[in-house]
């Protein structure tokens, strides 16, 4: 019996609920997780991790160290310690290999604030006009760091949300709960996805890491897209889908290249034809390619 190849998706059928919010879930498991080590200490005497999400020492031995951090006290003037540093070459690494922009959307506690503003903000239909060039957190990332030098101190975590947040969960939140509200009412009532997507200095930083990332979304099965435009919504950088998705002629790669992509997985959450998937940046494959039954001649002719 003969065959002929037809562009199909790779599996069909209604989804599960746990299949449309995989993802999702995981990154909240992650992000609570990541922050309950933290108050582990604090709150109960059980020191796993001493330190915050700027430096870190994970039992008595193993030194992380926020890069964007370091060259900040770099730039101040000051010599890191050598346990400083190498936590800095142990992070940058391991987001080299993830993508940097990882940070932002499975381990960043604020993303969990953001991410229920705009929940919030569909829900309730608003709609507004004021929008932010997304590169203005590239200014404000530059900005940070020329202060890191004139100044002499590390400008940004006078004010950084999640060095406040942290501070006031141990303490008192105090500033913490105002930074974080104003965030929450920015993002709900100004402009969308404002905070992350726009502004964050620290996600302009991390998305210059993620320029070498590894690991990336890949439209694996674009030839199954029906135009529904779920990806498009749910994405904190929607920017990043047309070139993977539409591939002009000069650009067929199926993969999200985009160094702002924050690899949060939503877009394979919530697409029904199963398009897109986890992958590596060098696999520009697709796939969805499938042996049909060819029609018997008689069929052909009717």
């Amino acid at each position: 019996m003969n065959v002929v190849a037809l562009k199909v998706p790779a599996v069909q059928g209604e989804r599960s609920w746990w299949q449309r919010h995989k993802w999702l879930l995981l990154r909240r498991t992650s992000q609570l997780s990541i922050l309950g080590l933290f108050l582990l200490g604090p709150w109960f005497g059980l020191w796993l991790v001493k330190g915050n999400l700027s430096s870190s020492l994970t039992l008595d031995v193993l030194p992380l160290t926020d890069p964007y951090v370091t060259l900040q006290v770099l730039l101040s003037g000051h010599l890191p310690l050598a346990a400083a540093l190498t936590g800095a070459v142990i992070v940058s690494v391991f987001y080299l290999l993830v993508g940097g922009r990882i940070y932002c959307s499975w381990v960043c506690p604020v993303n969990m604030v953001t991410d229920a503003a705009h929940w919030l903000r569909e829900r309730l239909g608003i709609r507004s006009t004021q929008s932010f060039s997304r590169n203005i957190r590239y200014w404000l990332l530059a900005a940070t760091l020329v202060l890191s030098v004139v100044t002499g101190t590390l400008a940004w975590e006078l004010v950084n949300p999640v060095s406040l947040a942290h501070r006031g969960l141990i303490y008192s939140m105090g500033l913490g709960w105002a930074v974080m509200i104003a965030i929450f009412l920015l993002d709900l009532l100004i402009s969308r996805r404002a905070w992350c997507s726009h502004l964050c200095p620290v996600g302009a930083f991390y998305s210059l890491i993620n320029r070498f990332g590894l690991l990336r979304i890949r439209a694996a099965r674009r030839a199954a897209c029906d135009d529904c435009m779920d990806c498009f919504a749910v994405c904190p950088e929607p920017q990043v889908i047309k070139p993977a998705l539409k591939g002009a002629p000069k650009n067929l790669t199926p993969v999200i290249e985009s160094a702002t992509c924050t690899n949060c997985g939503r877009c394979i959450d919530v697409c029904d034809k199963q398009v897109f998937e986890f992958g590596s940046r060098f696999n520009h494959s697709e796939s969805g390619v499938v042996a049909m039954p060819a029609a018997h001649p008689r069929e052909e002719r009717q």
